[in-house]
């Protein structure tokens, strides 16, 4: 009969320098979510006094009266 001889692989696991990079990544994702992210919600529901003015051209404009003459 054969014998079967199952040898365990070897045991590296994660790194510790990718747990590292990983962790400082979500630091910076929080620091920029508070700078950047939390004051453009929290002034989205107010008004700045910001006015957008858009002046539209006249559909059917009035033709100019004629002068009259002398």
């Amino acid at each position: 009969m054969t014998e079967i001889i199952n040898n365990p692989g070897s045991d590296t696991g994660g790194s510790a320098g990718a747990l590292f990079a990983g962790i400082l990544i979500a630091i910076v994702l929080i620091i920029l979510f508070f700078v950047y992210g939390l004051p453009a919600i929290q002034n989205k529901n107010k008004d700045n006094g910001t006015n957008i003015n858009v002046t539209l051209p006249n559909p059917n404009p009035t033709p100019p009266s004629p002068t009259p003459t002398p």
